[in-house]
């Protein structure tokens, strides 16, 4: 009887050797988690002819026991949570007995006796416990099951290792081909923005992609313009919000994405009305300039830090491509403006004498420079019927298109009245009216204008409030100002007449009509202008040349002294009896 005794102990040691080897060849091999778990469990059952058991894992992503496989136990499930108090020698036993570190176990069932822990680890790493309810027969562990059940599971916590080690490398693949997958879309979808510049188009495929990408049919788009914020393009919304709201929601907006709280959805109920998920706002180069928002995912499944990525990389592509439309909604428009302007300034370019006609016992010249495209400055050499050389020179408040456009009035209205027998204060006073009546209280002229005759070497003026010429007489280093007339055009009502003085001049003698784009002009430091002493130094200096030479003159040193750079428009007109 001992004889046989003992060769029934020996075959089943054999066999257990045996199952546990092919157990571990079978696991080792195994790549899924799922299936390691199952064989573990069901070989431990049936061989300790159990009916509860459980494998019960430690996440390494918080410590925690999670109860990954069991079975016959009513009070948990697989997913729950349980906790264990065991110290690293603890873990190291090769079975605990509940009874013997009941404060350090959960309790998985009222009644714990027979109840037995197998610790799962790998040399380096614990992994979790077997846990073995006590046999259905009430009979108590042999040592040799305890043997089997500890060797297996050493061999099985090697399996386990490695199965997570492979779901561990699947789901980084599978994210990273996700990713793949994400930024090729973008690139995609960069490359399809790049030909687009209609907004409505971009607003479109960003929906689309919302949609076809996250499974997104909410969501809105609030853009920051230089004029206003505003709900620049939104879909699936139940209730748009009002404008304050926009206004409020972009200034709260962290540029980043955000849950919105609840004293912001109370803030701002379209949020909540629009199921409005996820907040994001966008910055170019440190500005921000748009927030978008989505709604939940149409699939139910939650937001993943990829798809944060993806809605805050899609949303910068949409938001870039956006303002590249308004730049180049800028640019046409400037082009436009450019190309009108330089319409305007060959008009008005046409308006001034070009040629300046001949004049007879006259050396003349005169010219007009524009701070900008065009000016407000005048000058006008006109042969009049009687044989007479009418003269003139003006500035209209202001720069730019409106400046010009008066001007042009101006130039006009000299013109009709050229042909007719007036006197020129008469004819001042009614430019004046034409100008008070049709023009802005802020906008007048000064004007100058005077009518030389050749036979009698007179020359008749009016100056309504301009800066008063220079006469230098031949042989006189003292200048006379021209300064009779009365006020500058469209101040007032021509409640005064104006006057009219007659000086008579000797050949020799010269003449400097200018603007005050001459005495006016700054230095670069903006700490002082060129002034009438300047200006009369020049003349003096350059007395003895020709008109057009100290014209050259004058406008070199007023050049000179503002570095290049007028900020008015520069008109000279200049004239010696020869």
């Amino acid at each position: 009887m001992e004889r046989s005794a003992s060769d029934i102990s020996e075959r089943q040691s054999r066999f257990d050797l045996k199952t546990v080897l092919e157990t571990s060849r079978m696991l080792i091999e195994a790549r899924d988690s799922d299936f390691v778990l199952e064989n573990l469990l069901f070989i431990v059952m049936g061989k300790l002819l159990t009916t509860k058991a459980a494998i019960i894992l430690q996440k390494p992503s918080n410590g925690k026991h999670v109860i990954v496989k069991q079975r016959g136990i009513d009070q948990f499930g697989e997913g729950d949570e349980v906790t264990f108090k065991l110290n690293r020698e603890g873990r190291k036993q090769p079975h605990i007995h509940f009874q013997d570190q009941s404060e350090n176990l959960p309790m998985l069932n009222e009644n714990m006796d027979g109840t037995l822990f197998f610790p799962l680890r790998t040399s380096n790493h614990h992994l979790g416990y077997l846990f073995v309810n006590k046999k259905a027969n009430d009979h108590a562990f042999t040592d040799a099951e305890l043997e089997f059940v500890e060797s297996l599971c050493i061999i099985s916590s090697v399996a386990i290792a490695n199965s997570q080690l492979i779901d561990e490398l699947k789901g980084t693949n599978r994210k990273l081909d996700q990713r793949i997958h994400e930024l090729n879309t973008l690139f995609d979808l960069s490359k399809e923005f790049n030909l687009l510049a209609d907004r409505d188009k971009i607003t479109r495929i960003f929906k689309f992609a919302l949609l076809g990408q996250l499974f997104v049919r909410t969501f809105f788009l609030i853009y920051k313009t230089p004029d206003e914020i505003s709900l620049l393009a939104s879909s699936g919304m139940n209730e748009e919000p009002a404008q304050s709201e926009i206004q409020s929601l972009f200034e709260e907006c962290p540029v980043d994405i955000m849950i919105p709280e609840p004293d912001c959805i109370e803030k701002h109920p379209f949020l909540d009305k629009n199921r409005i998920a996820y907040l994001a706002g966008v910055s170019i180069q440190g500005d921000k300039v748009a927030v978008v928002g989505v709604g939940k995912r149409v699939n139910g499944e939650p937001y993943t830090e990829t798809d944060y990525n993806f809605l805050n990389s899609l949303a910068n592509l949409a938001v870039v491509t956006i303002q590249k439309t308004f730049f180049l909604e800028e640019r046409i428009d400037k082009e436009r403006i450019e190309e009108e302007l330089s319409i305007a300034k060959s008009i008005q370019t046409g308006l001034m004498p070009n040629p300046i006609p001949e004049t007879e016992g006259l050396d003349l010249a005169a010219i007009t420079i524009s701070s900008r495209e065009v000016g407000g400055d005048y000058f006008d050499v006109v042969n009049t019927p009687d044989g007479s050389t009418l003269l003139a020179i003006g500035d209209v408040t202001g720069k730019g298109v409106p400046a010009a456009m008066l001007m042009a009035n101006l130039q006009s209205m000299l013109h009709v009245l050229l042909p007719i027998e007036i006197s020129l204060a008469d004819a001042t006073g009614r430019i004046n009216e034409l100008i008070h009546q049709n023009t802005p209280s802020n906008k007048f002229i000064t004007f100058f204008w005077g009518k030389y005759s050749h036979s009698k070497r007179r020359f008749r003026y009016v100056n309504a409030g301009h800066n008063p010429p220079l006469l230098l007489r031949k042989g006189s280093d003292t200048f006379e100002e021209l300064s009779d007339g009365g006020l500058l055009l469209g101040a007032m009502q021509t409640l005064m007449p104006y006057t009219q003085t007659d000086i008579f001049l000797d050949q020799g003698d010269l003449v400097v009509g200018y603007t005050d784009g001459v005495n006016e002009a700054m230095n670069p430091q903006e700490t002082d202008d060129f002034g009438e002493e300047r200006l009369k130094k020049t003349i003096l200096k350059n007395r003895n040349k020709s008109a057009s030479e100290i014209q050259k003159a004058i406008i070199d040193d007023v050049n000179k002294f503002a570095g290049q750079k007028l900020d008015d428009d520069l008109t000279l007109i200049i004239f010696r009896v020869s």
